[in-house]
């Protein structure tokens, strides 16, 4: 504040020593007229002051407004949508079966009696019973009537965990009791669902400039090097399993690590429970804390400790495996690329299931040609790379032909092409993100596009961070970010959200 002052300085403006007074403030002399030149502009800096409170203000009601534009409730909004849609689509299996199981036992109960129904109108018409028959035939309408009653007992076993909620529907009738597990994913911390569904945002960009995480240090069999890296597991801690396949070995790569350790083989190549020979991909089995190996060069897929393991065991045995895959009821999904089809396995069985192709090598729907990599989602829709096809195909559970889903237009490198597709992933909107091999770039189709747009890479053949030489398997961590098994850089890049 500036006051007036006699004073017998002189102003510190002018030099005048007349009619001078002193600002508080600043402790600065000024004559009358630089005075009043002095408090103007303190008024000046005072409309500043209220002019920038006033746009922190507006601020701060912008930014009241637009909570429901923040990334955090955006991500609440997926979670909430992906959540309603699994517990409908689970309630809804459970209806079903509910109704189908119903269904049977009254029809199986109505055979009985008619049975009984016939036997008591055969014994009237001949006037052939005694006291016996009758208590009999009491004692069976009585256990009948039991189990109509028991067809409306059904009780809801909750098994509540931090997170995570099971609700088992038991239905009990006769000597059959119907179990359905009815799983409600409500996991909130992170954001975390089952692992085959991605959260992505329609939106969503990825820096063009790849980190090496793994490899990037010439071909080689040290620990900190790769040779023709083939597939990829990113886990919840983003520790990378890379199937280093010319050295045959899996590759455990932490975060931030300059170096790997070796998860599975690495005592060259061979057959021996303690060898593989030039693995194409790894998943890891949470449930078993395994690592599952396709074990290409020896025809068989291997689980194998994943943590300390010396030796595999094998679980399928002659299968011209690639890729892999696991649905979220723990069945196992192989690609044979000789037999061009991929199979579902339950862990013992010895045979599987064919889930797509099977029909020989072709072009048709109901066709593959070199199958690789491959994902399931949450309906169980597998989708499958169709190599020499340069297609994307989705089959349905169940489904006697797929539907192509990306690519189709035979083999080049316009936006509605591809060549040679190897990695493949699908996020929670239906969004297919593949591997071009042959035109070194990540493409992403939307859900019934007739063409993709270049994610990253697509800048010509190369080892620049912007670059790829044949790129193979791709995956994404919990936070979005992109991973690409770039084969003959001998490296993994991990491509950060945008």
């Amino acid at each position: 504040m500036a006051t007036a002052k006699s004073n017998r300085n002189t102003c510190d403006v002018c030099g005048r020593s007349k009619g001078i007074s002193k600002c508080e403030g600043c402790e600065k002399i000024f004559c009358y007229n630089h005075f009043g030149n002095h408090r103007q502009e303190l008024y000046e800096q005072l409309d500043e002051i209220k002019v920038s409170s006033d746009l922190f203000r507006q601020t701060l009601t912008d930014q009241t407004t637009d909570q429901q534009k923040h990334p955090i409730i955006q991500q609440i909004n997926d979670w909430e949508i992906y959540s309603i849609r699994r517990i409908r689509k689970t309630a809804n299996e459970a209806r079903k079966m509910v109704f189908e199981h119903t269904t049977e036992c009254v029809s199986d109960i109505e055979v009985k009696l008619n049975k009984l129904t016939d036997q008591l109108r055969h014994s009237r018409q001949e006037n052939d019973f005694v006291e016996t028959d009758l208590r009999h035939w009491k004692e069976r309408l009585t256990q009948l009537t039991e189990e109509v009653s028991k067809l409306t007992t059904i009780t809801l076993h909750q098994d509540s965990k931090p997170l995570v909620t099971k609700i088992y529907v038991n239905i009990t009738s006769g000597k059959c009791v119907l179990v359905i597990p009815i799983s409600l994913i409500l996991r909130f911390h992170y954001f975390v669902v089952p692992p085959s569904t991605i959260i992505i945002r329609a939106n969503t960009r990825w820096k063009q400039n790849g980190i090496a995480i793994a490899g990037n240090n010439d071909k080689g069999d040290r620990l900190n090097q790769l040779k023709n890296p083939w597939g990829l597991y990113i886990s919840d801690d983003q520790v990378a399993y890379v199937a280093d396949t010319w050295n045959h070995r899996i590759v455990e790569w932490k975060r931030n690590a300059t170096s790997g350790l070796v998860a599975a083989g690495g005592n060259g190549q061979g057959n021996r429970p303690d060898q593989l020979k030039e693995p194409k991909d790894v998943i890891v089995d949470e449930a078993s804390d395994t690592l599952i190996i396709s074990d290409r060069g020896n025809s068989r897929v291997v689980r194998w400790p994943r943590y300390n393991g010396t030796s595999g065991q094998i679980i399928i045995s002659d299968v011209c495996c690639v890729g892999l895959a696991m649905d979220n009821d723990g069945y196992l999904y192989v690609s044979d690329s000789t037999k061009h089809e991929v199979r579902r396995w339950k862990i013992g069985e010895t045979k599987g299931t064919v889930v797509a192709g099977g029909n020989g090598r072709g072009k048709h729907l109901d066709q593959l040609d070199d199958p690789s990599y491959i994902f399931v989602d949450d309906d169980y829709s597998v989708y499958v790379s169709d190599g020499n096809n340069h297609r994307v195909m989705m089959w349905e559970k169940g489904a006697k032909e797929g539907i192509v889903v990306a690519g189709g237009q035979g083999e080049g490198n316009d936006l509605s092409q591809l060549s040679e597709p190897r990695g493949v992933i699908v996020d929670q909107l239906g969004t297919v993100y593949v591997a071009d091999y042959g035109n070194n770039r990540v493409m992403r189709w939307s859900k019934g596009a007739s063409e993709g747009s270049v994610v990253v890479g697509g800048n010509s053949q190369g080892a620049q961070p912007n670059q790829f030489h044949y790129l193979q398997d791709i995956s994404f961590d919990r936070q979005g970010n992109l991973y690409v098994v770039d084969q003959s850089n001998h490296r993994v890049q991990r491509f950060d959200i945008d």
